[in-house]
C-alpha cells in the first residue's frame, strides 16, 4: 500500500496533526505536533524528509494556492474531527521560499482581489434576496392565508446562506413543495406552540412533538386553502425530511478529507496507527 510520505495523492502529500501523544517510530522523538504515517507507523517530519517545510494555516485561499504553485514540494495538513468523524484540512506545508514568492504575488494584486470579493459579495446578496422572495412566494401559494410578513420571516430564516437549513438544501433551492412545507411546519412548531418550553423542561423531542401536533395543525389549517383538507401529519409525511437526508444533501463540506486505510485513525481511541492508503477530497 502506498505511503503518504512518498506518494502524491490528489490532495498532495498528507501530514496529520495528532490528537494524542505520538512519538516517531524511527528516531523516537516526540511528542509530535505533526506526523506522517509510513508503513502503519508515525514518522516525524524530519524523518519523512519534510522537516524543511513551513506551516501555512488555512484561511487565505489565494495565498495557499499560490504557495503550493511556488513550491516544488508541499503537503496538506489534516486533523481528525471526532464530532464529525472525519479528517479536516488545517493548512499546508510549503517551502519557505515558495511562501515568500506567493506573498509577493498576493501583495501585487491585493486591491484587485479585494474589489472582486466585494463584487462577488454584492452578487451573492442580490441572489439571496431573489431566492428569499421566491421562497416566500411559494409559501404564499401553498398557504395563502399565511400573513405576508410571516411568510417573509419564514423564508428569510430558512434560506440563510451557509446555515444548512432546509431552504439551502437541494430541494429547498429548487423550491420543492416538501421543503417549503418543512420550513413552515418548523416555524409554526417553534413560534406558535409551547414546543421550545417543553424541550427546556426535559420532555423528549418526539413526545414534545406529539403534544403540540394539534396546535400545529390548527395553525396550518387556518393558513391552507379552504378546500385543501390536509393535516399537519400529512404535511410531515410528505416532507420526509430526516436529519440523515439533510446531512446527505449538505455533503461533508469543503474542508473535509477522507482518509482510507488509516485504520483506527488518530481519533479512534484504543486502536493503533494503521497503514494509510489513498486519500480523496470530500
Amino acid at each position: 500500500m502506498a505511503s503518504p510520505a512518498t506518494s502524491a495523492f490528489r490532495t498532495g502529500l498528507l501530514v496529520i496533526q495528532p490528537l494524542r501523544r505520538r512519538h516517531c517510530a524511527e528516531c523516537r522523538g516526540g511528542p509530535l505536533s505533526l506526523l506522517v504515517v509510513e508503513d502503519g507507523a508515525p514518522r516525524c517530519l524530519d524523518c519523512a524528509d519534510l522537516g524543511h517545510l513551513v506551516f501555512l494555516p488555512r484561511g487565505d485561499t489565494a495565498l495557499t494556492r499560490r504557495s503550493r504553485e511556488e513550491s516544488s514540494l508541499s503537503a496538506v495538513v489534516v486533523r481528525f474531527n471526532r464530532r464529525r468523524g472525519r479528517y479536516e484540512r488545517q493548512g499546508v506545508l510549503v517551502e519557505e521560499a515558495g511562501l515568500a514568492r506567493a506573498e509577493a504575488r498576493c501583495l501585487e494584486d491585493a486591491e484587485a482581489r479585494r474589489r472582486r470579493r466585494m463584487r462577488d459579495a454584492r452578487r451573492r446578496a442580490a441572489e439571496d434576496v431573489r431566492f428569499t422572495e421566491a421562497f416566500a412566494a411559494e409559501i404564499g401559494r401553498l398557504f395563502p392565508e399565511c400573513p405576508t410578513e410571516r411568510a417573509r420571516a419564514i423564508a428569510a430564516h430558512a434560506s440563510v446562506r451557509g446555515s444548512g437549513r432546509v431552504g439551502r438544501s437541494a430541494a429547498g433551492r429548487a423550491l420543492s413543495g416538501a421543503a417549503v412545507v418543512s420550513a413552515v411546519v418548523a416555524s409554526v412548531r417553534h413560534v406558535d406552540t409551547p414546543y421550545d418550553q417543553l424541550l427546556m423542561s426535559g420532555v423528549a423531542r418526539h413526545e414534545a412533538r406529539r403534544r403540540i401536533a394539534a396546535g400545529v395543525e390548527a395553525v396550518l389549517a387556518g393558513w391552507r386553502p379552504a378546500e385543501a383538507g390536509r393535516t399537519a401529519e400529512d404535511e410531515e409525511e410528505e416532507v420526509g425530511w430526516t436529519g440523515r437526508s439533510r446531512m446527505a444533501s449538505r455533503g461533508s463540506g469543503m474542508g473535509s478529507v477522507a482518509v482510507r486505510g488509516f485504520t483506527g485513525g488518530d481519533g479512534d481511541a484504543g486502536r493503533g496507527l494503521g497503514p494509510m492508503g489513498e486519500t480523496r477530497s470530500s
